[in-house]
């Protein structure tokens, strides 16, 4: 494996990257940051140890082809979904999609047919999509290319869907899924995971399966164009790592397991679980509250020392992994038994399905923008995107009317303390809209 090979570094670098591996500089993981050298392969022409990594991801996630990814599941998306269309086709994307498949339908110009998951009222998330809703999109728009999804969700919630089209599932969170007790990963023509997201890897680390033979050279000629040509040898040494984890990780899964059953044993009165098809995301609703979701993970980053992964209106998202030990799992029922003991109930307020915004145009015709009052921005068109990050899911889209619903939604959240982001990054007080 590419980690057996960096630990025999034993020649003079007069060769990039420019830290040479000196120590003096306290550089985390220079001492195998090196670029491609003779002997230690190369991620876009792989033939050696890459290659065996790629190889061994083929063999776990039982894929036709498996490409190692240092840019994210971003990168991945990308090239997956150029790699099934040409400019201007007609695509299929759930609403909760992440803001890299809206990135690729702009750089595609790519006509855009939304469909909607089921909606979790109570606490205001996409859950799976189902069946029929695809059925019908495709059977509306005979003529798109592909069909692209989000499974796992942020949450958890898995969709099992097919489709005589290309199927393309952002599975970023679903990197373990296949392994242990957890759900069987998920079908699909490409399927792209985050290693770093659920897997012991670093950062930036993903995997893009290919399952269909058709698109593999189209998919790596893609993966030439956005992927970084100086790949990270600490990030793939940190794959390399990861994959042998893999290959011998049955008690390591186990174990996971048993500390999540006993996780669930956490008798709460006033929080409640909210348990989806991925355990391992531990989903902690406050709808029946007195406090918010953002408010619980504010108590519980200054009065626990504990970091949620994400907040939103009604819940918060606690991101765990086989590498969490029980203690770390014994720390956070603690917690949350401590706080469910000092908040009160109430009525949960239920929260509207969000609507697609009505669309007069395609992403990528939206040329020109003016800085606009949000006050005033009703009835406008967008220019950017909006969104809650994380986890980078659009409020709303360059070419959609902006109406007071998206306006009093922003407002809300701003004001409940959610991560609201925009390309203008002019929020609260502006937003970007299509110049008349």
């Amino acid at each position: 494996m590419l980690h057996d090979d960096l630990e025999k570094l034993d020649r003079y670098p007069f060769h990039m990257p420019g830290h040479k591996r000196n120590s003096e500089f306290g550089i985390s993981g220079s001492e195998i940051d090196i670029t491609e050298i003779d002997g230690f392969d190369n991620l876009h022409c792989a033939g050696g140890s890459i290659l065996e990594i790629e190889n061994t991801l083929s063999q776990l996630y039982r894929s036709r082809r498996s490409f190692m990814l240092v840019n994210g599941s971003t990168v991945g998306i990308l090239a997956a979904i150029f790699a099934v269309t040409e400019r201007g086709d007609e695509i299929i994307i759930a609403r909760n999609c992440h803001k890299s498949v809206y990135n690729a339908c702009y750089l595609r110009e790519l006509d855009v047919t939304y469909i909607e998951p089921e909606f979790d009222c109570e606490n205001g998330y996409y859950t799976e999509i189902k069946q029929n809703t695809i059925d019908e999109a495709i059977k509306a728009r005979p003529n798109a290319k592909a069909v692209v999804i989000t499974s796992p969700t942020y949450e958890g919630n898995a969709s099992n869907v097919s489709t005589d089209i290309p199927l393309i599932i952002d599975a970023a969170h679903g990197a373990h899924f296949g392994f242990g007790n957890f759900p069987s990963y998920p079908k699909g023509d490409i399927i792209i995971s985050s290693l770093h997201k659920t897997l012991p890897s670093l950062t930036q680390t993903a995997v893009l399966n290919v399952y269909n033979d058709n698109y593999i050279d189209e998919v790596k000629k893609y993966l030439d164009i956005f992927e970084t040509s100086s790949p990270s040898y600490v990030l793939m040494n940190s794959v390399s790592k990861c994959v042998e984890f893999l290959l011998n990780s049955d008690d390591a899964f186990a174990e996971y397991e048993r500390n999540l059953a006993k996780f669930y044993e956490t008798k709460l009165n006033n929080l409640r679980f909210k348990i989806g098809d991925d355990k391992g995301k531990i989903v902690v609703s406050a709808a029946s509250c007195n406090i918010s979701g953002a408010e619980l993970a504010d108590i519980l980053r200054k009065e626990f020392a504990i970091e949620c992964e994400m907040a939103s209106l009604n819940y918060v998202i606690l991101m765990t992994s086989v590498a969490d030990k029980a203690e770390a799992f014994d720390m956070l029922s603690d917690a949350l038994k401590a706080i469910d003991g000092r908040v009160s109930p109430c009525a949960a307020q239920a929260i509207t399905k969000p609507s697609i915004p009505q669309s007069f145009c395609k992403i990528s015709e939206v040329k020109n923008t003016v800085k606009t009052p949000l006050h005033e921005a009703n009835g406008k068109i967008s220019g950017e995107f909006v969104y809650a990050y994380p986890p980078d899911i659009p409020m709303i889209v360059p070419g959609e009317l902006i109406s007071s619903d998206i306006i009093n939604s922003i407002n809300e959240m701003i004001k409940k303390k959610i991560n609201i982001i925009s390309d203008g990054n002019l929020l609260p007080h502006y937003i970007l809209t299509k110049a008349d």
